[in-house]
C-alpha cells in the first residue's frame, strides 16, 4: 500500500531524502505563520497581518455579531500552495463535475471566491463564524481575485453542511444527519472538519452509509489547536476520522512535523500544511489565516475531487489508494496532489472492503517531531558500521600474519 505508484524507488529515495532534509534543517518558508501581538498573524519575514480565524466563538450571551470581513487582502501565495503545487496540479484538473459536501460550521454561498458553485442543505447556508467557508475556499475556491490562492480543485461545486451549532460547537448528531444529507446529495467527495473524542452508534452508521455509496469520507484526525497554556491532552482516538475507511489527516508546518501543542493520535493516513494558511471568509473580499488538522483535511477533500474529476472511473478506494500511496515518504505520509493525479494506478493494488480494514495506520503522529533525533541516530550507526569495515580491511589482516599475537616487540 505504501509503495509509490507509478514512480518506483528513485521517487521514494527522493521524497524520503527531501522529507529528512526539512525535518534536520528546520527550515520554515517565507509564507509560515507566527503569532504576533494584538489577535492577528504575521507571515514569518514579510509585513503584512491579517486576523486569524476562529473555529468557535465564544458563548457570550450579549455577543450579536458574527465574526467581522478582514479588511486585509492577502499579497501572495502562501507556503501551503507552494507545497502542494497547485499551479502544476491545476494543468491536469481542477475538479469539473465532483460535487464535496464541507461539514463544518456551513458554507456562505455568497463568499467572493465560490460564487455560482454552492449549494446547501438545512442550516448550511449560514455560516456565522466563518470556518466553514474558509475551509471551502481551500478546497475549491477560486482566489477571489488573488492569483495564487485559488483551493486545490477551484472547479467543484460545494454541498455547505452544518456540523456545529451556531457558535461552532461540534454535535455527534450534526455530523451524521449532514454525512445522510451528503449522500442523499451524491456528493463524490466529504470533509469533516470535527473531531469527536466519543464514537457514537449513528456516526459510526452514517459513515458506513457513505462508504457504501462510493463516497470519498476525508476527515481531520484530531480537533484544531488548543491554546498553548491548555494542560498536554494524551494521545487518543477522535471519530470520525478513526471510523473504518475514512482518510484521517493531521496538520503539518512546512518542515514536514507537526506544529506546537498539536494534538496526538493514532491511525492516521497523510499529513497536509495546516499552520499559517491563507483563505477568504463569509463575508468581504478580505482574507484570514487560520491553523489546524481541519484544513489539513480540507486540502486532502481538494486532491480526492481532483483525482474523482480527472479519473471518473476510479472508485472511492482507489481514489484513496492513489492519495495514499503517492504521498511522500515520512513517518506520516505527505500529500502529493501532483502525483495522486497523474500516477499511473497499479492494477495489482488491492481495492475495495480490503483497503478499508487495511488502511495505512500509523503508531503515533508524534513520531514525526522525533524524526530529526532517529535521523542523528542513524548517522552514528552508519559511522559505527564503517569503523567496523576499516577493523576488519586492515587490523584483522595484520593480526592474522602476527599469528594473533598482541602487537609490540617480541619476546
Amino acid at each position: 500500500m505504501r509503495a509509490s505508484a507509478g514512480s518506483g524507488p528513485v521517487r521514494a529515495v527522493a521524497g524520503a531524502g527531501l522529507a529528512a532534509l526539512l525535518l534536520l534543517s528546520g527550515a520554515v518558508s517565507a509564507g509560515a505563520a507566527v503569532r504576533a501581538p494584538g489577535g492577528t498573524w504575521r507571515a514569518a519575514g514579510e509585513e503584512q497581518e491579517l486576523p486569524a480565524l476562529p473555529s468557535v466563538l465564544p458563548d457570550d450571551p450579549g455577543r450579536s455579531a458574527c465574526t467581522p470581513a478582514s479588511k486585509t487582502k492577502a499579497e501572495k501565495e502562501d507556503w501551503s500552495r507552494q507545497r502542494l503545487d497547485l499551479g502544476r496540479v491545476h494543468r491536469h484538473g481542477q475538479g469539473e463535475g465532483v460535487t464535496v459536501a464541507v461539514i463544518d460550521t456551513g458554507v456562505a454561498s455568497s463568499a467572493a471566491a465560490l460564487k455560482g458553485r454552492v449549494t446547501s442543505r438545512g442550516e448550511g447556508g449560514e455560516d456565522c463564524v466563518g470556518h466553514g467557508t474558509f475551509v471551502a475556499n481551500l478546497v475549491a475556491g477560486a482566489g477571489g481575485g488573488t492569483p495564487g490562492l485559488s483551493g486545490v480543485a477551484p472547479r467543484a461545486r460545494v454541498l455547505g453542511l452544518r456540523g456545529t451549532d451556531a457558535l461552532g460547537r461540534p454535535d455527534a448528531a450534526r455530523v451524521a444527519e449532514a454525512l445522510r444529507a451528503a449522500v442523499s446529495a451524491k456528493a463524490d467527495v466529504i470533509t469533516v472538519s470535527v473531531a469527536l473524542p466519543k464514537r457514537s452508534a449513528e456516526l459510526t452508521s452514517a459513515v458506513r452509509e457513505a462508504r457504501r455509496a462510493g463516497v470519498v469520507v476525508v476527515a481531520a484526525a484530531t480537533p484544531d489547536p488548543p491554546a498553548a497554556t491548555a494542560d498536554p491532552v494524551p494521545a487518543r482516538p477522535y471519530w470520525p476520522a478513526s471510523e473504518p475507511g475514512v482518510i484521517s489527516v493531521v496538520d503539518m508546518v512546512p518542515s514536514g512535523a507537526r506544529p506546537d501543542h498539536a494534538l496526538e493520535t493514532s491511525g492516521v493516513d497523510l499529513a497536509a500544511p495546516g499552520a499559517g494558511i491563507v483563505s477568504g471568509g463569509p463575508r468581504g473580499t478580505g482574507h484570514f489565516l487560520g491553523a489546524g488538522p481541519s484544513l489539513a483535511a480540507a486540502y486532502t477533500a481538494g486532491a480526492a475531487a481532483v483525482v474523482r474529476g480527472a479519473h471518473p472511473e476510479a472508485s472511492a478506494d482507489e481514489v484513496a489508494q492513489r492519495l495514499v500511496s503517492t504521498a511522500y515518504p515520512a513517518d506520516v505520509p505527505q500529500l502529493d496532489a501532483y502525483a495522486a493525479v497523474t500516477a499511473v494506478a497499479d492494477p495489482a493494488a488491492h481495492t475495495g472492503d480490503e483497503r478499508t480494514a487495511e488502511a495505512v495506520r500509523l503508531p503515533d503522529t508524534a513520531v514525526a517531531d522525533r524524526a530529526a533525533r532517529r535521523a542523528t541516530l542513524l548517522t552514528l550507526g552508519g559511522a559505527a558500521g564503517v569503523l567496523a569495515v576499516v577493523w576488519v580491511a586492515v587490523v584483522v589482516p595484520r593480526a592474522r600474519a602476527r599469528g594473533w599475537r598482541p602487537a609490540g616487540p617480541r619476546a
